[in-house]
């Protein structure tokens, strides 16, 4: 489809993730406009058809979707601050990383300034952007979203809508990043109970897989089904029998000179499930800690 047909957009922001974005939208032919604190940062995509804003004003003016991707939600605000009298019916496309507090802020003051704003959450890197599998979540009034899905396709081809609440994308993601990195805090723990007695992890590898995808894997939908109805069914496996396991790794990662933080404070989490009357649910009870860390 021929550039002149296609929205254009203005992208402020070039880092490897900014310029990532403005690099899509070149390629499926939206004018894009480009703006950055420091301009030879956009040298590149000037060569590849990019118009560059000599200033943040200019920036926004150059059409009605302008796209953020700064360092956080502070900057962004110093940013747009800074245009003065600059066009204020402009949509703004959040895609700083951020908290659901700093989302929400930014949506209220992003109004007060009589501007349309959309948060979103990138979930991916720099070289997956324009992807059709990259995903960005969204949030914000969905008659803007709507408006403007089809250009925002161009960077992410399994983009999702999360509804009004501006605060959604960040909740996603750092949800989605924690899943993360406790996963791979697990297996790192485990690997170095492994290390202790000189055991490689690439001979542990083949067993944790199977782990994954025959016993961690499959018990995850169920335990999505339980913290919604609020019932923790033990499957022969009470939480009480499971804390005493959980003093075995515990034990054992002292015995063995491992830093014992990760399965003391699940044991400490399980414990304060026991003590609120789960000794006789399943490990999806310590959902109720968790959510709840100061109920009696």
């Amino acid at each position: 489809m021929a550039a002149d047909s296609r929205a254009p957009v203005t992208v402020i922001g070039l880092g490897a993730m900014g310029s990532a974005l403005a690099r899509a939208f070149l390629a499926a032919g939206h004018p894009t406009t480009v703006w950055n604190r420091s301009p030879d940062k956009a040298d590149d995509l000037v060569g590849q058809g990019a118009v560059r804003a000599a200033t943040v004003a200019d920036a926004m003016s150059a059409g009605n979707l302008i796209v953020i991707c700064v360092l956080d939600y502070r900057a962004m605000r110093e940013i747009i601050d800074s245009t003065g009298d600059s066009p204020t019916d402009r949509v703004i496309v959040n895609l700083t990383s951020g908290t659901p507090g700093d989302a929400r802020a930014t949506a209220a003051w992003a109004q007060e300034q009589g501007m349309e704003y959309i948060d979103g959450a990138i979930m991916a890197t720099p070289s997956m952007i324009g992807s059709e599998e990259t995903l960005i979540f969204y949030g914000g009034p969905q008659e803007v979203y709507d408006a403007h899905a089809d250009t925002l396709r161009s960077i992410a081809g399994a983009g999702t809508y999360l509804g009004e609440e501006p605060g959604l994308p960040s909740l996603y993601d750092v949800a989605l990043l924690g899943l993360m990195w406790t996963t791979w805090a697990g297996f790192m723990h485990s690997a170095a109970l492994l290390a202790s007695e000189k055991v490689p992890a690439a001979a542990f590898l083949p067993y944790a897989q199977a782990w994954f995808e025959y016993v961690i894997s499959p018990e995850v939908p169920n335990l999505a089904t339980q913290v919604d109805t609020g019932a923790y069914p033990d499957n022969d496996s009470t939480l009480g029998m499971q804390t005493v396991a959980i003093e075995h790794l515990v034990e054992a990662s002292r015995t063995q000179g491992v830093d014992p933080t990760l399965p003391e404070f699940l044991h400490a989490r399980a414990e304060q499930a026991i003590r609120r009357g789960h000794a006789g649910d399943g490990f999806g009870a310590v959902f109720e800690v968790l959510r709840a860390p100061a109920a009696q």
